[in-house]
C-alpha cells in the first residue's frame, strides 16, 4: 500500500462509522470495523472534528484519531508539472480535494490580478485560459486543505513566475527583442513541442526562424489547445477551425500561451540555437530528425513516422 499522504474530508455530523468507513476506503486503515471498536475502547467517540485532514496510510490508528480530535490539518505537496494548462491545474488541485471542480478556472477568469503588471492585457485571448495561462510559474507548492483558496494558490503560482522569470531572468529579456508575452507564448509551444531539453534551443531557432519569415509556425499543439483537444487524430475540420490558434492557417503566434511553460523552455525561447534546419519531427523510433529543405522534411515523414 502506498504510503502517500492524501487528503480525507470528514462533514458535520458524520457518524464514527461513517468515518471509519471513509478511511478505510481512503486506505487510511486496514479495516473500519477495528477503527471503529478502537475509537469506542478509547471513549472519543464525540470527539472527532469535522474538516479536511492530510492522513497517510502509514499513521497508526492512535495518530489518526489525534489528528481527527485536535483537528490538526497538515499541508500536502502539490505538484504543478510544466505544459500543464490552467484546465489541468484546476482538475489536479479538485482530485486532492482541495476544492470543487472549476473554482479554479472560474477565478482565472473573474478574480483580481491587476497587482502583477507583468501579466498581459485580456483582449483577443482565450477564453479558457484568459491572461494567467502561461505565467503560473509549474512548481512543487505546499497547500493546507482546511484553509485553501484558489485565489492566493494562483497568486503564489503568479509570485513564482515573477521572482523566476520576470525578475529571475531581467537582464535576458533586456537583451531579447521579444516582449516578454511573444517569449512566453513561444515557450508554450517549445513546451509542447519539445522532449528534451537538448531540443528545446533547436526547435525554439527553428520557431522564431519560421516567424520572422512569416512562413508560419505549423505547430499543431496549439489548434489542440483551443480545441481542447490534447490527444488523438487531428481531422480535416479540426484543421481548418477559423482561430488565431490553428497556426496551420494563421501565421506568426497564437494570441497567448497554451500552456504554463518551465524555465527551460522560456530559456530556449530566449536563447535559440541558430541552425540551418527548417523543419524538424519526432519519429516512431523515440529521436527527433531535422531537416533543412521540405523534401528532406518529407522523407523523414516516410522514414520515421509509418
Amino acid at each position: 500500500m502506498s504510503t502517500a499522504e492524501r487528503p480525507v474530508k470528514i462533514s458535520d455530523g458524520m457518524s464514527v462509522g461513517g468515518i471509519a468507513d471513509i478511511l478505510e476506503e481512503k486506505g487510511i486503515v486496514r479495516s473500519s470495523t477495528a477503527f471503529h471498536l478502537f475509537v469506542r475502547l478509547r471513549g472519543v467517540s464525540k470527539n472527532l472534528q469535522a474538516g479536511n485532514f492530510v492522513l497517510s496510510p502509514g499513521m497508526s490508528a492512535a495518530e489518526v484519531v489525534w489528528i481527527l480530535r485536535t483537528g490538526k490539518a497538515r499541508e500536502i505537496a502539490v505538484t504543478i508539472p510544466e505544459g500543464f494548462t490552467i484546465k489541468d491545474i484546476d482538475a489536479l488541485l479538485a482530485g486532492k480535494d482541495l476544492m470543487e471542480p472549476g473554482a479554479m478556472l472560474d477565478c482565472a477568469r473573474r478574480c483580481d490580478f491587476s497587482s502583477f503588471e507583468f501579466l498581459p492585457p485580456p483582449k483577443g485571448l482565450a477564453p479558457r485560459g484568459g491572461r494567467l495561462e502561461g505565467y503560473l510559474f509549474p512548481d512543487t507548492y505546499y497547500a493546507e486543505p482546511a484553509n485553501f483558496v484558489p485565489k492566493f494558490f494562483l497568486e503564489r503560482m503568479l509570485g513564482e513566475f515573477r521572482k523566476k522569470v520576470a525578475e529571475g531572468l531581467k537582464d535576458d529579456f533586456r537583451k531579447s527583442e521579444r516582449s516578454l508575452h511573444e517569449v512566453v507564448t513561444m515557450a508554450s509551444l517549445i513546451e509542447e513541442e519539445a522532449k528534451t531539453d537538448e531540443e528545446r534551443p533547436v526547435i525554439a531557432g527553428i520557431l522564431w526562424k519560421r516567424f520572422d519569415a512569416s512562413t508560419g509556425l505549423g505547430v499543431d499543439a496549439a489548434v489542440r489547445y483551443i480545441l481542447e483537444k490534447p490527444a488523438g487524430t487531428l481531422t480535416a475540420e479540426d484543421l481548418a477551425t477559423h482561430s488565431s490558434y490553428n497556426l496551420r492557417r494563421f501565421r506568426g503566434l497564437p494570441p497567448g500561451p497554451i500552456a504554463n511553460p518551465g524555465v527551460a523552455s522560456i530559456r530556449a525561447a530566449l536563447r535559440p540555437q541558430p541552425s540551418d534546419y527548417w523543419y524538424y519531427l519526432h519519429g516512431k523510433d523515440g529521436k527527433v530528425h531535422y531537416a533543412v529543405t521540405n523534401d528532406e522534411h518529407n522523407a523523414n515523414k516516410a522514414r520515421y513516422l509509418r
